[in-house]
């Protein structure tokens, strides 16, 4: 579960928000009341982007008949 804090409050204690990161803490950082940035385990932030389909995946163009032949496998 991840505590929300907003953005005075991350710059001001970011030395203790890391530390609580690095034990496995998550922060949601907002700005204005909106949200604006994660901060999280890098472990944890790397199992998020894999689902992400907005990541890009660095494979180039690609079509339906390369997939099926195999050719990015």
């Amino acid at each position: 579960m991840s505590k929300t804090i907003n953005l005075r409050d991350a710059n001001q204690g970011f030395s203790r928000r890391i530390r609580e990161v690095e034990a496995g803490e998550e922060f949601v950082i907002t700005r204005n009341g909106k949200r604006v940035a994660r901060h999280m385990p890098v472990e944890e932030a790397a199992l998020a982007r894999i689902g992400d389909t907005t990541w890009p995946l660095n494979i180039g163009r690609f079509n339906r008949d390369d997939i099926y032949k195999g050719r990015y496998l």
